[in-house]
């Protein structure tokens, strides 16, 4: 059996999503005015991000301790990491914010973060497709 498919893999995945982000959200708050001198994004952005990312915390750990866990939300999950890390993009080549360097590295490792947990969310359900089958195979009869 792969790591990938240990039943314990993708709820580990999910803590990790959800803890990067609640540490994430929890910065952009209580630092906001320090992190928007130094990064040159804009106070409400990261406000109104760090808001989002803590709501989306708490989805993420509800997730993690579901029995069974919920496969068609943690595959919503990991488009919407993908689609972080393209708005991440935009952010940076599409805004017109004169980003400085710490700005630059901020945004860049939001999306290095969320590209990593999509990508092993994908590699989770992957593995553990078959399994789930069976499971609601045996629930049927």
């Amino acid at each position: 059996m792969s790591i990938f498919a240990s039943p314990r893999f993708l709820r580990l995945v999910m803590c990790a999503d959800a803890a990067s982000c609640a540490a994430t959200g929890a910065l952009q708050l209580a630092l906001q005015r320090p992190l928007a001198d130094l990064t040159g994004l804009p106070p409400f952005l990261l406000a109104a991000t760090g808001l989002f990312l803590l709501a989306y915390a708490s989805a993420a750990a509800w997730m993690a301790r579901r029995e069974p866990l919920p496969r068609t939300l943690i595959g919503l999950v990991a488009l919407g990491n993908l689609g972080w890390a393209l708005g991440c993009a935009v952010l940076v080549f599409g805004s017109g914010l004169a980003l400085s360097a710490w700005g630059l590295a901020w945004v860049a490792a939001q999306a290095v973060v969320v590209l990593v947990l999509a990508d092993l969310q994908w590699a989770g359900l992957r593995a553990t497709r078959h399994e789930a089958r069976q499971e609601a195979h045996l629930a049927l009869e």
